[in-house]
C-alpha cells in the first residue's frame, strides 16, 4: 500500500487520566502532527485522550485517519467528522489496519488497551516483522515502570538487549517531535 502522506498512529487511553499533563501532552501532540502535516491514525473515539488527541490534530488542519470496531461506537463515542472513519468487527482488525496505515507509532499514557496494542507492535519488531519507529511519551514518568520492566525482561534473559533498542522513548511533545522528523526522512 502506498500513501504519501507521512501516517503516525497514536495509542492512548480512552480515559484522561489522573493528571492534566496527560490531556495536554494529547492535544500538543495532535497539534505537532498538524504543523508537521502528518496525518493522525487513531482508534476514532471521541473519548479520553483519543478525543483530546483527535480534537486538537483537526483544529490544526490535520488529516485524521480513525478506525474503530463496532462494539466500542457507543463506549468510544465514535468521532464521525473524521477525514477517513473505518469501523471494524474486531480488535484484532482495528490494530491491523491502524498499523497498516501508520509510518510510526506513537504511544501516549493509557491503560490496557494501550498496552496491548503496544507490546504487539513491539513484538511484531522483535521478530523482524516491521521496522517503524515506537515512541513512547513519558509523559510525567509515565511509562518508567513499563521501561524498567522491558530493562528487567532483558536482563532475567527473555529477550535480546536490542528489545529495548525498539522502543524510543520522548519525556515531551517537543523531543517526540524531533525524534519523529529525525527518523520520518
Amino acid at each position: 500500500m502506498t500513501r504519501s502522506k507521512t501516517s503516525v498512529c497514536v495509542y492512548c487511553g480512552s480515559r484522561a487520566g489522573a493528571r492534566p499533563a496527560y490531556a495536554e501532552a494529547a492535544r500538543a501532540t495532535g497539534r505537532m502532527l498538524a504543523a508537521n502535516g502528518w496525518r493522525l491514525v487513531y482508534g476514532a473515539g471521541d473519548v479520553g485522550l483519543m478525543g483530546e488527541v483527535a480534537r486538537a490534530a483537526q483544529a490544526a488542519g490535520a488529516e485524521t485517519f480513525g478506525v474503530i470496531p463496532t462494539h466500542l461506537l457507543s463506549r468510544e463515542v465514535g468521532k464521525r467528522d473524521l477525514s477517513t472513519f473505518v469501523v471494524t468487527e474486531t480488535m484484532h482488525e482495528r490494530k491491523k489496519v491502524m498499523f497498516m496505515n501508520a509510518d510510526a507509532v506513537v504511544v501516549l499514557p493509557g491503560g490496557g488497551g494501550s498496552l496491548d496494542e503496544f507490546f504487539e507492535v513491539l513484538t511484531w519488531r522483535q521478530l523482524g516483522l516491521h521496522e517503524k519507529p515506537i515512541v513512547l511519551v513519558n509523559t510525567e514518568g509515565y511509562w518508567a515502570p513499563l521501561l524498567a520492566m522491558i530493562d528487567r525482561i532483558v536482563g532475567e534473559g527473555f529477550a535480546e538487549p536490542s528489545l529495548r533498542d525498539f522502543v524510543d522513548v520522548a519525556d515531551t511533545v517537543p523531543s517526540l517531535e524531533t525524534l519523529l522528523q529525525n527518523r520520518l526522512r
